[in-house]
């Protein structure tokens, strides 16, 4: 099983990777995740990426794809993989359709998790976690029996300033510009599966692994 998660920030991308894994033996790999490990092992690539990360400045495509080259050549992507946040481009994914040819490898499937804007709004403008203990809930569906305090320690809850409704927008306003075009590159390679968001996690899991390249319950 070889697949790439596209969508939105607050489509649910990690979590539906997070239930296929408990299913499937396969690596989840998310470019935030090479970034930081990269960095933190001072690898050449990660103190190149830092140097950029440092000044604010995206990571250039050729340093992530490099990133992701030697990744995908690690022994646990043998059974196959999840990529979620990568590509996020048109260049890119065609530096990963030419990265695969090399390992021998294809792609199974595209899963676009298709979200209206709203919803993704609703979803991560109503995220709070603690500040001692990290525990996340959700002011309308998961709130905390204690109001604006932890139920778990009595810790503070906040906002991330990343989910503030201004910088959402502007996040998705990013992802739009840069996905339509990603959207159409695999639809024209008939590689493109389109799965409701909005339904609740149980039944997008029950659709993708109703796919023929999934694995039924």
């Amino acid at each position: 099983m070889r697949l790439i998660f596209l969508g939105p920030p607050g489509s649910g991308k990690g979590t539906q990777a997070a239930k296929l894994l408990e299913k499937v033996q396969v690596a989840h790999i998310s470019t935030g995740d090479i970034l930081r490990e990269n960095v933190a092992k001072s690898t050449n690539l990660g103190l190149q990426a830092k140097g950029y990360m440092d000044e604010g400045k995206l990571v250039p495509d050729a340093l992530i794809v490099e990133m992701m080259k030697n990744r995908l050549g690690a022994s646990d992507c043998a059974t196959g993989f999840i990529l979620d946040g990568f590509p996020r481009t048109v260049s890119q994914a065609e530096a990963l359709e030419k990265m695969l040819g090399k390992l021998g490898m294809d792609l199974d499937a595209v899963v676009l998790f298709e979200v209206s804007d709203a919803v993704v709004i609703e979803r991560l403008s109503g995220r709070r976690g603690c500040r001692q203990c990290g525990a996340i809930y959700h002011v309308r569906f998961n709130p905390s029996s204690r109001g604006e305090y932890c139920q778990v320690c009595g810790g503070e809850l906040f906002q991330r300033e990343d989910d503030r409704e201004e910088v959402i927008r502007k996040r998705l306003d990013v992802y739009h510009s840069q996905t339509t075009p990603l959207i159409d590159f695999y639809r024209e390679r008939d590689l493109l599966v389109e799965v409701e968001a909005e339904k609740s996690s149980d039944e997008v899991l029950k659709t993708i692994l109703a796919a023929p390249w999934g694995r039924s319950e």
